[in-house]
């Protein structure tokens, strides 16, 4: 249903923006698909790299099955509205052959907190940042301002949790399942789990530089990739700042609306209100959104092909 209503959102808002502006404007990138693309794919790398990293010795992984798992996983997360809750069991059950699903998971899952804290500092900082360049409706400053409050009440009691430790999942499992039930054992290990999560970063010293280094290089050549898409479009770069508050904004689209395959519609929608709203003209909006969502597909295509591959091999002869 999701998917249905987004294709009519998609329709109706590139018919009324004009769609020949914004077939001139996707004619502008030309042969630029492939630089956005490619970043896309350097994209995937961090992420692929930040998981590596959140291994528990003895397990590794080489980067290029990382890397496939990773693309293979978003691909699934794309597809279907499940998000995080189909893309990273998929990502595990990708290198199960390479590292037992275990601890994959558990890497997977560090590795998620570490990069929803740096998509959380990314969208307060191009909020601010958009506060202070742009004059904005009281109803959208307000919003502004309520979103930062919001990241920064995340960021305390994230910090209090790192504090005391808490197992609150596995504490409240605790209590609901029966004693005599076969599911404590799950409990638990879920219990091991919180711990693992909680002291990675006391255990793990080495690798919180180059785990942090690798989640910032994501957001990078995300305001990277705005900023190529945008001067291939207008034909002029926009100031680094105004590409780093629109992959903020970008951010938190993907956030909001993750369980919308595809996001179709919704990214055209809202970021060509955003750049109406800024003075920018709702075509530039719409045609970087629809950019985005070419290279998306060509990466979903690319994952889906290493999920086919990936059964064949493992199928039984």
């Amino acid at each position: 249903m999701a998917t249905v209503l987004g294709v009519v959102l998609f329709a109706w808002f590139v018919w009324q923006v004009g769609p020949a502006e914004i077939w001139n404007g996707l004619a502008q990138v030309g042969w630029g698909f492939t630089a956005i693309i490619a970043l896309a794919g350097l994209r995937f790398a961090t992420r692929a790299t930040a998981w590596t990293l959140c291994l528990e010795p003895p397990h590794t992984l080489p980067l290029p099955a990382a890397f496939a798992a990773v693309v293979a996983g978003d691909a699934v997360g794309n597809l279907t509205p499940l998000g995080l809750f189909a893309s990273e069991p998929a990502k595990a059950a990708f290198v199960r052959d390479r590292v037992p699903l275990g601890p994959a998971l558990t890497a997977l899952a560090i590795e998620n907190i570490f990069y929803t804290l740096s998509v959380a500092a990314m969208i307060g900082a191009s909020t601010i940042a958009l506060l202070l360049i742009f004059e904005l409706p009281s109803a959208v400053r307000h919003a502004a301002w309520v979103s930062l409050v919001a990241i920064a009440a995340g960021f305390v009691v994230t910090a209090f949790l790192l504090w005391r430790r808490p197992a609150l999942v596995s504490r409240a499992l605790s209590h609901i399942v029966p004693k005599t039930s076969r599911l404590q054992d799950r409990v638990g290990q879920l219990h091991d789990l919180e711990a693992q999560i909680y002291t990675f970063a006391v255990r793990r010293r080495r690798v919180l530089v180059p785990l942090v280094a690798a989640e910032v290089m994501f957001h990078v050549l995300g305001v990277l990739e705005v900023h190529l898409t945008w001067w291939l479009i207008q034909g002029a770069a926009p100031p680094l700042v105004t590409s780093f508050i629109f992959e903020g904004a970008n951010r938190l689209v993907q956030v909001l609306f993750k369980f919308v395959p595809f996001r179709t519609g919704v990214d055209e929608f809202t970021t060509g209100s955003f750049t109406e709203m800024l003075g920018f003209g709702a075509a530039l909006g719409t045609t970087l959104a629809i950019v985005r969502k070419i290279r998306t597909i060509v990466w979903v295509l690319v994952g889906t092909s290493l999920l086919i591959r990936k059964s064949l091999v493992a199928r039984p002869r």
